[in-house]
């Protein structure tokens, strides 16, 4: 199964008609953007004058409040050419940002998307900015998309045409890229294992780059093991499916600094001989979102033409549990010439970035962000919805959290004491990939990263809680959600500097 991503030419059926009234336009559902207080001005006026005052009586009943995602269908309004008017609520203007209109747009096409519609049309607010109007276009292209990709009946159907009224033609394209780069990583992470491991992952890669101009290198075990990259293929040993690394580059015009985005990319984690319960285990083919979040968002980037030069690298792995499955006690050489002993087979995924984080030291970016579902531990600090940060540069670390932050992806930074240092300090070697029993876990995996950066301007970013969805949300099916990715872009967008 091949996933796709629209690149340079967007999403076709997505439509811009900056004229168009809302209570002209004719197809199977319009939807309006309601705050809190009242009908007040824009679209919705619109709607209420045309119908002689419907959503002004609605609202005065209590029956239509503009709360956040409140999501009601009025069907057959006099006065209105739509079959239907959908109203999504977008809470208090003064604390409505990018993130909210985001998951508003997709809690409207989300519902609609349960049976298939020829057209439909969505109001932007005429207060939104354009970066508001592109996170409302990404909305709405993830909310009609659901993860049942192998089901003969599909739950989500996607819309014949998508039109955006009140909105400009180069913010709809815009917003139509970024929702497909979403996606796409979501697409990726729910594939299951058998369909997607390290080389048709890396295939995915090459597709991806070929049509939007990235440019690609992959190495194959032989290049791994002439590369030095013994930590990569420790973990691979105990899988029949041999590891990969995939680089891709994108070059902006002018002399730039560059942006290194690194992705774990473990196609399918047992816990290895440190064997997870199968509970555990059942949504593993989520491991590698890091490595999904990051290709989607170096496509998403070049096909953007945004002003920055990239690097973006992934390690893919399996880790398994075969008869040449490394070993608790075994002492790694990993590609910097650090030692590293293995304490725990389920701490993978870091033993897997320390090399991939050596591979782009050397390249010398100017910034590195890498994206990892590293930890439980993070979860148990943060849960699921939010993302831990950690860095070795607080400037770095707070321009990483603004971009996040004004997509609407939920970020908190936890401290990278120097005490932390101590507890992967190992007696034989000299690191091991666990600290010192349970506490502070999300920490000490970060400690170890940091040891492979070489002191380049360094934020690591652990999405073990919001990558993978365990149950439907109103502006999202469950599965993948593309974590990450609009805040990459975000980041990239106005360049290093």
């Amino acid at each position: 199964m091949t996933s796709e991503f629209a690149g340079l030419r967007g999403s076709r059926d997505i439509i811009a008609e900056p004229s168009t009234r809302p209570e002209a336009f004719e197809g199977d559902a319009v939807v309006l953007f309601l705050y809190e207080g009242g009908v007040g001005s824009g679209p919705a006026a619109d709607i209420d004058r045309a119908t002689g005052g419907i959503l002004s009586r609605l609202v005065a009943a209590g029956e239509l409040t503009g709360k956040r995602y409140e999501c009601l269908p009025l069907l057959a309004c006099p006065g209105v050419r739509a079959a239907q008017i959908v109203v999504v609520g977008l809470g208090a203007r003064e604390c409505c940002d990018a993130g909210v209109i985001h998951r508003a747009a997709a809690t409207a096409t989300r519902q609609l998307s349960g049976r298939p519609r020829t057209r439909v049309a969505l109001a932007a607010d005429g207060s939104w900015t354009t970066r508001q109007i592109e996170q409302a276009v990404a909305g709405g292209i993830v909310g009609m998309t659901g993860q049942d990709l192998y089901r003969a009946e599909k739950r989500r159907s996607r819309f014949g045409s998508t039109v955006w009224i009140g909105a400009p033609v180069e913010a709809v394209n815009h917003g139509a890229i970024i929702g497909d780069g979403v996606n796409f990583a979501r697409r990726l992470v729910n594939m299951p294992a058998e369909d997607l491991y390290p080389q048709t992952f890396a295939e995915e890669a090459a597709r991806v780059a070929g049509r939007t101009g990235l440019e690609i290198e992959i190495w194959d075990e032989s290049q791994l093991a002439r590369e030095r990259c013994q930590a990569i293929l420790a973990v691979a040993r105990g899988s029949s499916r041999p590891p990969r690394l995939v680089m891709l580059r994108y070059r902006a015009a002018g002399d730039r600094p560059t942006l290194a985005l690194v992705g774990k990319g473990v196609t399918f984690d047992s816990g290895g001989l440190s064997l997870k319960p199968s509970d555990s285990m059942l949504t593993m083919k989520c491991d590698m979102a890091g490595g999904a979040a990051v290709i989607a968002a170096a496509a998403t980037i070049a096909a953007l033409q945004l002003p920055v030069n990239l690097i973006a690298a992934i390690g893919l792995v399996e880790n398994m549990t075969g008869p040449a499955a490394y070993k608790l006690g075994d002492v790694i050489t990993a590609r910097s010439g650090t030692t590293i002993e293995i304490h725990n087979t389920d701490a993978e995924g870091r033993v897997v970035l320390a090399d991939v984080l050596d591979v782009v030291r050397e390249l010398k970016p100017a910034k590195i962000v890498d994206a990892a579902t590293l930890t439980g531990a993070c979860m148990v600090a943060l849960g699921y919805d939010v993302a831990g940060l950690f860095t070795n540069d607080q400037p770095w670390c707070d321009r990483v959290a603004a971009a996040a932050r004004s997509v609407g992806e939920s970020v908190w930074q936890l401290p990278m004491y120097p005490d932390y240092d101590e507890q992967i300090k190992s007696e034989v070697a000299d690191i091991k990939n666990v600290g010192e029993g349970r506490w502070g876990g999300a920490i000490t995996a970060a400690k170890f990263l940091e040891r492979f950066v070489g002191g380049i301007p360094w934020t690591h970013v652990d999405i073990a809680g919001p990558a993978f969805a365990e149950k439907p949300r109103p502006w999202i099916d469950g599965g993948g959600t593309g974590s990450m990715v609009r805040a990459f872009v975000e980041l990239a967008r106005d360049g290093i500097e």
